[in-house]
């Protein structure tokens, strides 16, 4: 028979998160997850509640009770940016969407759920970064790569198909909001050579492969990589997620 110890440890790891450790895109609209697994789903939950919030601060970012939105303790940054898909929360679903994401987002949140038949709670680390892929020009044998929104400030590297470091001049133009701009070229292309432009800050790498099918044209694949590292786990846990953006 299992012990009290272990029911309790069983009921709380049933919420869990799709990312427990996101790179959210500052500007833009990100998801934080928070479900009950499918095999722990009831079809119809009951007296359902959810809560988010963020460690250091004193109100709540947000809450889910008694079948509406409770604004009572919200804390006043997160007053009309987040909210919940309540159709799916008798589902076990109590996602997050937090719209335009700031900087001051980054944090550890804790997304708690509880129903009638218990309660569980997840913890997620977000990071937040600007970053963009960027778009390529040929023009006289000149390669240019150019990405609109990146932070914090990024470095680029240009490689050639056999991963050999060539030498490109990069401007980094920063807004008034800190923001990077990114202009970088390549000189004396050659046509059907592959070109690989990366981008990277301590978050987030863009990896383009640029392809120069003539004297005046490129075509271009780009995937970006997330680390997962963060100082709240075992500093020697990397994690890479991937994902794709294909440019035509």
């Amino acid at each position: 028979m299992a012990s009290l110890g272990q029911i309790i440890f069983y009921i709380l790891s049933l919420v869990q998160s799709l990312n427990r450790l996101p790179v959210a895109n500052l500007g833009k609209d990100y998801m934080l997850s928070c479900f009950l697994p499918p095999d722990s789903e009831q079809s119809t939950l009951q007296e359902v509640s959810v809560t988010w919030r963020k460690e250091s601060l004193e109100g709540v970012v947000y809450r889910y009770e008694d079948g509406a939105e409770s604004t009572s303790e919200q804390d006043s940054e997160y007053s009309g940016r987040v909210e919940i898909f309540r159709d799916v929360v008798p589902k076990g679903n109590a996602s997050l969407l937090l719209r335009k994401v700031r900087r001051s987002d980054a944090g550890k949140y804790t997304c708690s759920l509880s129903h009638s038949g218990g309660s569980g709670k997840v913890n997620i680390i977000l990071r937040t970064a600007a970053f963009t892929a960027p778009t390529f020009t040929l023009s006289n044998g000149v390669l240019t790569a150019e990405a609109s929104r990146w932070f914090p400030r990024p470095n680029v590297t240009w490689l050639d198909a056999d991963d050999n470091v060539l030498q490109g001049s990069t401007d980094l133009q920063q807004s008034s909001a800190g923001i990077f701009r990114v202009v970088s070229t390549l000189q004396s292309v050659n046509v059907s050579d592959i070109y690989t432009c990366s981008i990277k800050t301590e978050l987030v790498v863009s990896h383009s492969d640029a392809t120069v099918t003539t004297d005046s044209d490129v075509t271009m694949e780009t995937y970006f990589t997330f680390n997962a590292a963060s100082p709240l786990i075992a500093p020697y846990l990397r994690i890479m997620c991937v994902f794709y953006v294909y440019l035509l």
